[in-house]
């Protein structure tokens, strides 16, 4: 016969406290910068976090250029992609790139 755990009421604070461990990703704000050839949209990426690897709360990338339709799927789908890879508990604590991608306004991919 198998025990069965005790079971127990939640108390207030862990009912509507804060989680243990949360990150939060939004991508917002899409911005086409220069002309022609040389136009391009930058995203501002927003981090919400409790996780010691992650220090700041801003930072931007950049893609290429195309219509408004097309820089607003994009963005959906940077959104969608990053909540996913954040949602990965190894990624949220060992993942240098995750964090500096995320967070360093200056990144640069050819730095990795």
């Amino acid at each position: 016969m198998q025990a069965v755990p005790e079971s127990r009421q939640q108390t207030f604070e862990e009912i509507y406290g804060p989680p243990e461990n949360f990150l939060e990703i939004e991508v917002r704000n899409p911005q086409t910068h220069g002309t022609s050839r040389n136009m391009y949209t930058s995203y501002e990426i927003v981090c919400r976090t409790n996780i010691p690897a992650f220090k700041l709360k801003h930072s931007i990338v950049f893609t290429n250029r195309f219509s408004d339709d097309v820089i607003e799927h994009r963005r959906k789908g940077l959104q969608r992609f990053l909540e996913v890879v954040a949602g990965h508990p190894l990624l949220q604590t060992g993942s240098k790139v995750l964090a500096s991608f995320i967070q360093d306004p200056n990144w640069d991919r050819n730095a990795w």
